[in-house]
């Protein structure tokens, strides 16, 4: 088999059901889906197993839903079949939720980086940030598309935020705190009160 077809050389590309140009709003979403697979696979190369081992395991099943939710954007067959449901959103709230228990107190926004594994975990998130941008724009210019993606990449972004902090904070690196940053997160101190 090849691995070039020469039926793209013409700025067309097939869907699942049709053809459309390369820069359709289709092919732009699931494009930038595909942008974000890459740097989730990335991060992943740059976490040891023993100490990140819950957090491979939900980036390898984030790769794979991200994989459903870009072929349900691809998806302009008259009969859909969505591979991507309600149930992984639950999970990564259940995840965020997890993972939060563990997270140091937050008070004011933080800027990305620390170690090149949380560098990278925001990379992805400002991608899945991106990719939900489109996905909405995708939304407002044609009925039939899935809405379950862009609220699975709404609750992406959060895990992925959640995950850079947690890997910086195992590794004993302190958040990167925005020094002009008022404290607009409350400590769990003050909630209690």
């Amino acid at each position: 088999m090849k691995i070039y077809t020469k039926t793209g050389d013409k700025g067309k590309t097939s869907l699942i059901g049709g053809r459309v140009a390369k820069d359709d709003l289709r092919v732009e979403a699931y494009g930038t889906i595909d942008e974000l697979n890459s740097f989730i696979g990335k991060a992943m190369t740059e976490l040891e197993g023993d100490k990140f081992a819950d957090i491979l395991t939900d980036l390898e099943t984030i790769q794979n839903e991200l994989f459903d939710g870009g072929g349900d954007l691809a998806n302009v067959m008259k009969e859909r079949h969505y591979k991507l449901d309600e149930a992984p959103i639950t999970v990564l709230e259940e995840r965020i939720d997890k993972l939060m228990e563990e997270a140091p107190e937050l008070e004011r926004f933080i800027l990305p980086g620390g170690s090149p594994a949380a560098a990278t975990l925001h990379i992805a998130r400002t991608i899945t940030r991106r990719a939900e941008r489109v996905t909405v724009t995708l939304m407002n210019a044609a009925d039939d598309v899935s809405p379950v993606v862009q609220r699975y990449l709404n609750r992406l972004s959060d895990y992925l935020f959640v995950a850079a902090r947690i890997v910086n904070a195992r590794l004993g690196i302190p958040d990167n705190e925005y020094v002009r940053s008022a404290k607009v997160f409350r400590t769990n101190e003050k909630k209690e009160k």
